[in-house]
C-alpha cells in the first residue's frame, strides 16, 4: 500500500504552535467554540467514560468547558495531549506530548477520544481516525472537530489574485481543507459505526485583513505546507492581497469578513450491541403497506 501524500510539514507545524503558545489565549475563539460544542454533545450521552484522551488540547479549552458542564462528572480521567509541549505547559492534570499521527495508546484501552481542531493538520486523516478507533474499547466514542469546507476562502482568493497580478502565477499559501460533503465518509472509511457529521459555519469580521493574519499566527494556524511556495511573502504582495481583500469582502459596516467551517464528527467503535442496518429483504412490512397506499406493478 502506498503512503499517503505528505501535505504538511509536521515539524514546522509544531514549531508554529510552540511560537503561538504564549499568546494563544488572545486568539482562541475558534478553539473555545469547538470545545464548548463538544462538551455540549457529551451532555446528551448518558454514560460514564472512565478514561478519556483529548488530542490537540492547546491551552485547555475542552477541560474548562467540561468543568462547566454536567458531562464533566461522567469523565473519570482526562488525558490532555498536544504536539506542542509549550501549549501544555503551566497547568496541572495528566498531560502527554504526542504526534496525532502516531498515537501511543494501547489497543482497546480508552473509553473516549476527543480531537479539538487538530485533524486538519494531519497528512492522513483516515489513518489518524483508524488509530483513534483502535485505541477505543468496543462501543467507545470518538468526537472530533476540525476546520474544513470553505475555511479562509476570502484569504485564499485574495492571495491568489495578488500573486497572479504581481508574479504572473499563483501557488498554494493556504492549507487545503476537507470538503464538508465528505466528512461522514471519513469515519466510515476508518471503520467507525453510526457515523454522524455536521458543520458549524462561523463568520468573523475584522477592521483590516492584517488583523486576520495576526490572529492566524497567534492560533498557530499559519502555512505549514510541505511544499511551500518557492517565493516568500513580500510586503508588496501582502499589501496588494489586503487591497483585493478589502475590495471584494468589505461589508456595509466597513469591516472585512473571514469564513471558517468547523466540521464535527461523531462515531463509535463497533460493538455487537449497537443497532445494525437490516439486510436486504429482511423488512417485515412492504413500503406500500407502511404508507397505506395501493401498490401497482409496472408493465413489462
Amino acid at each position: 500500500m502506498s503512503a499517503p501524500p505528505r501535505l504538511f510539514d509536521r515539524t514546522l507545524h509544531r514549531k508554529r504552535l510552540d511560537r503561538a503558545a504564549a499568546g494563544f489565549g488572545q486568539a482562541d475563539f475558534l478553539h473555545r467554540r469547538a470545545a464548548l460544542d463538544l462538551a455540549e454533545r457529551l451532555e446528551a450521552i448518558m454514560r460514564e467514560f472512565p478514561l478519556a484522551v483529548e488530542l490537540s488540547s492547546r491551552a485547555g479549552a475542552f477541560r474548562q468547558a467540561l468543568a462547566q458542564s454536567d458531562a464533566g462528572a461522567r469523565i473519570g480521567t482526562l488525558i490532555e495531549s498536544d504536539a506542542s509541549p509549550a501549549m501544555l505547559a503551566g497547568r496541572g492534570g495528566v498531560r502527554v506530548v504526542l504526534d496525532e499521527e502516531r498515537l501511543p495508546f494501547a489497543e482497546a484501552s480508552l473509553d473516549l477520544v476527543v480531537s479539538t481542531l487538530g485533524l486538519h493538520w494531519t497528512n492522513d486523516v483516515v489513518g489518524a481516525l483508524i488509530q483513534a478507533r483502535r485505541a477505543l474499547k468496543p462501543d467507545g466514542l470518538f468526537l472530533g472537530a476540525f476546520l474544513g469546507g470553505t475555511t479562509l476562502t476570502e484569504l485564499r482568493q485574495s492571495l491568489m489574485a495578488a500573486e497572479a497580478e504581481l508574479l504572473d502565477g499563483a501557488g498554494a499559501r493556504v492549507s487545503p481543507f476537507a470538503d464538508t460533503a465528505d466528512a461522514a465518509s471519513l469515519l466510515q472509511r476508518a471503520g467507525f459505526a453510526l457515523p454522524v457529521a455536521d458543520v458549524d459555519r462561523v463568520r468573523v469580521s475584522y477592521e483590516h485583513p492584517l488583523r486576520l493574519l495576526a490572529d492566524l499566527r497567534q492560533m498557530g494556524e499559519t502555512n505549514a505546507l510541505a511544499e511551500r511556495h518557492p517565493r516568500a511573502m513580500t510586503r508588496s504582495l501582502i499589501g496588494r492581497a489586503c487591497e483585493i481583500y478589502q475590495q471584494r469582502f468589505t461589508g456595509p459596516d466597513g469591516r472585512v469578513s473571514a469564513s471558517f467551517e468547523i466540521l464535527t464528527l461523531t462515531g463509535w467503535a463497533p460493538h455487537e450491541s449497537q443497532q445494525q442496518p437490516l439486510k436486504p429483504g429482511a423488512a417485515k412490512m412492504r413500503l406500500a403497506e407502511a404508507l397505506g397506499v395501493v401498490e401497482h406493478k409496472l408493465p413489462r
